[in-house]
């Protein structure tokens, strides 16, 4: 019901915005290198009024080249196509009338300035941009992020915030997906920390957090979708770069190649990091009853955990344009990453009998280590094929990934040790095909099918000690093989169109079918089907000014890393393991929002949101006075895994803008405030709620001589979960980057929480008979050195004239 109010007073708004307005005009073109046929991104048009001699609008290209200029009187109009690098095309005399109110300029080429010139230096400054479906976050112009990891730069994104373990949310729901240059990978599977940590932000060019995805994407991932787009270069000539960093927590250095010949490009690159050994002090102090033996039990552990991580990637890509209407593009990658955690832990547990005053006092030392690595290979082959209407094109798609997982726990107790080995394969293949068939200027069809292929399988193999023999001997009772097999098949169709030129709809839906086939006891997964409605409706006050209202409804089917009813047995008392029985979460996600930019290069956007989760999946605990594994019987045990609690409403506003306070001086700031409101099932409709926010600022200054000082802060509140309370989080960064040789080579230096050693983090829990208090004193403080140095040159080799719009002027 609240839904349809939003849509009723946001079509009421639009329709007495439109009464006042009578600006219809509308220009539209494609703007291609006359060198290498390739669209030029970020092109500026600029449209000026010949009866005033003022500018009357403008617009910037996107990445395909295209732009779009609406809100036009009649009239006769100049219009200047202008780009660092290329002569100025200038269209005189573009009329628009009431009879003919839409002009399409076709494909216009620019010649590049000079056909001596060996370098073009392309400098942009927009870091963040606000579409209509997602928040872009343009790494490659955040001069100070080069030196971390992907992780590093996520916290920068508006509306993504990520907690000190390297877990993501977007606009408040952990449930991601997250790709690779449009293509899902298993890296991120095993471990998401682990995955995002060993992508260098120097390897990054941008950033997409796409919010209100629409029946063109997978419905997986009820948080949304984010994209990682990798550097590439489709420039003539032979480029590339190398960047180098070290520091007192993170060490990491890439190397970027990019070659172009005409048609055909190819890019390589390389980098590898790590993050050094750091020393993480924790204590728990929890306390339990025991009901049928009349106890109760308090456990103290105090203890300290050393981890360390490492990764390596590499990759090869090409591009080929095998005709003006024909293009070829395949991509390799390899993925290495691990982590290690070894750690003593003194315990002392106190049972004491009901009415007893004495407890019986038990001391002793656990040693316990955790190991997780992963080896991923992605690749991939796309054929795009354009036809003579402009915007219509089919694109063909294979992707796969595999991935091999391989977990380690080790526990020694005075009277239990055991260790376990756990190897395992993840794959993943895609097959889609797109098409796109514009009807007319006001109206596109966009339709394709997709199929997707998941085969998952972990073995454990555990070992226990035998004091007789001295020696560790394998344990069938807790041996065992995990398969799961998942096939999605889905189909889409969406429309995008204009309702009486003031409000812009795009609107579609998408059917997935799901099969599962779970080969381990006692699991039996029944095969789904779900119809996935999205619409967007916007409307553009002016080119500055916007306003949409979306709705999109989501899943989140469980990963292999949840279903894995594996055992980490590295702490008896607390025990982490994955449930085969999760079902898919299902997300109904509506977004109200405001857009504005402003003249001197500042924009804002301003949003309400609904998030409506059922089968809300979330970390749940459970108490066991005696929990059996295999033939052992573990005392006073906790368990967690992810379970289906109930439902979750997420009411929220979310505020981000950007702000040039002078020509030196940026700010940037993001701000989310969430009400959560949980329905838990499992506990009779127990309800929860809570209100959470969090706050990042970002300000730069940009000194003479191509210097860069910044500082960045992020603040992320305590908050209510269905257990407990989460801790809250602060952290700040000091950044600066000296540019020199004409900005090819730079030197950064970072400073992060420079006044505090440690950040810490204090989580309650609450489960029936039994609670805790766990602090962690998180080693936060770094200090680091970064060095850049781009190379090589961009040729340009102009041929005879070749441009559409010079042969072929439009009709006037």
């Amino acid at each position: 019901m609240k839904s349809i109010t939003l849509i009723l007073s946001f079509l009421a708004l639009s329709l007495n915005i439109f009464s006042q307005q009578n600006k219809n005009g509308k220009i539209t073109g494609k703007i291609l290198s006359s060198a290498g046929k390739q669209p030029v991104e970020y092109a500026t048009i600029t449209v000026t009024d010949l009866s005033t001699g003022k500018i009357a609008s403008g617009a910037v290209t996107n990445a395909g080249g295209t732009f779009v200029i609406n809100a036009l009187n009649t009239g006769s109009f100049k219009v200047m196509v202008d780009f660092l690098g290329y002569d100025k095309k200038i269209i005189d005399s573009v009329m628009i009338t009431n009879a003919k109110s839409s002009r399409d300029l076709g494909t216009i080429y620019l010649s590049v300035h000079s056909r001596s010139l060996n370098e073009v230096v392309i400098t942009s400054h927009t870091i963040v941009e606000n579409k209509i479906d997602r928040v872009v976050y343009n790494v490659a112009n955040d001069v100070t992020s080069q030196g971390g990891v992907a992780t590093d730069v996520l916290k920068k994104v508006p509306q993504v915030t990520v907690d000190l373990d390297g877990n993501v949310e977007l606009q408040g729901n952990p449930n991601i997906r997250f790709l690779i240059n449009g293509k899902p990978s298993s890296m991120f599977g095993n471990s998401l920390a682990d995955a995002l940590a060993s992508i260098p932000a120097s390897q990054i060019k941008s950033i997409e957090a796409i919010t209100s995805p629409g029946a063109k994407y997978d419905a997986q991932g009820t948080g949304g979708i984010i994209n990682i787009i990798l550097k590439d270069n489709k420039m003539q000539g032979i480029n590339g770069s190398v960047n180098l960093s070290a520091g007192t927590r993170l060490e990491n250095g890439s190397v970027n190649l990019n070659v172009r010949h005409n048609n055909f490009g190819m890019n390589f690159f390389f980098s590898g990091n790590a993050q050094l050994s750091s020393s993480t002090p924790s204590s728990q102090d929890r306390h339990s009853i025991d009901s049928i033996a009349g106890t109760t039990t308090r456990l103290l552990q105090n203890g300290v955990a050393d981890f360390r991580r490492s990764a390596y990637e590499s990759g090869l890509g090409f591009d080929w344009n095998i005709s003006k209407t024909d293009n070829l593009s395949g991509a390799f990658s390899y993925d290495h990453f691990r982590n290690n955690s070894e750690g003593l832990t003194k315990q002392q547990q106190q049972v004491r009998e009901f009415n007893n005053p004495f407890a019986d006092t038990t001391d002793m030392i656990r040693r316990s280590a955790t190991r997780n690595r992963m080896h991923a290979l992605d690749w991939d082959l796309a054929y795009k094929k354009k036809f003579k209407k402009e915007g219509q094109e089919l694109d063909v798609l294979y992707s796969a990934s595999y991935g091999s997982p391989f977990s380690y726990y080790l526990l020694v107790l005075p009277d239990v040790r055991s260790f376990s080995n756990n190897p395992g394969k993840d794959k993943e293949n895609n097959l889609a095909i797109d098409y796109t068939h514009p009807v007319n200027n006001n109206f596109t069809i966009e339709t394709g099918l997709k199929a997707i292929f998941y085969d998952i399988s972990n073995t454990a193999d555990v070992h226990t000690y035998d004091k007789t023999a001295n020696d560790y001997f394998p344990d069938p009772t807790q041996t065992y093989s995990f398969n799961y097999k998942m096939n999605v098949y889905g189909g889409y169709l969406s429309a995008t169109f204009s309702i009486a030129r003031f409000l812009d709809i795009k609107a579609g839906g998408r059917y997935e079918h799901t099969h599962v086939n779970a080969d381990f006891t006692g699991t039996n997964v029944p095969s789904y089907g779900n119809f996935f409605p999205s619409v967007i409706l916007s409307h553009k006050f002016n080119k500055d000014q916007s306003l949409k209202l979306s709705y999109t409804k989501r899943l989140e089917r469980p990963e292999g890393g949840e279903l894995n009813p594996f055992l980490n047995l590295s702490d008896p008392h607390n025990i982490n393991t994955g449930n085969p029985l999760l079902k898919p979460e299902i997300g109904n996600n509506m977004e109200l929002g405001y857009n504005r930019i402003f003249e001197k290069g500042g924009n804002i956007y301003i949003a309400l949101m609904e998030r409506i989760n059922t089968n809300d999946i979330k970390q749940y605990t459970t108490f066991y006075p005696d929990f059996q594994v295999g033939d052992s019987v573990y005392k006073n045990v906790s368990v967690s895994k992810r379970t289906n609690v109930g439902a979750e409403y997420n009411t929220g506003l979310i505020i981000n803008g950007a702000a040039p306070v002078t020509q030196q001086l940026s700010m940037r700031g993001n701000l989310m405030l969430f009400n959560r409101f949980v329905v838990n099932d499992l506990e009779g409709g127990r309800q929860t709620s809570g209100l959470n926010w969090r706050l990042n600022m970002n300000a730069s200054y940009r000194f003479p001589e191509n210097l860069v000082a910044e500082v960045f802060g992020e603040y992320r509140s305590a908050f209510n979960n269905i257990q407990g309370r989460q801790p809250q989080s602060l952290s700040y960064t000091f950044a600066f980057r000296k540019q020199f040789w004409n900005k090819n080579a730079s030197i950064g230096f970072t400073a992060t929480n420079p006044f505090n050693q440690y950040i810490h983090q204090r989580t309650t829990i609450n489960a029936a008979n039994y609670s805790s208090v766990a602090e962690r004193q998180i080693p936060y403080r770094s200090f680091g050195i970064s060095l850049m140095y781009k190379f090589g040159k961009l040729q340009f080799k102009e041929k005879e004239a070749d441009n559409n719009y010079l042969n072929n002027p439009p009709a006037m």
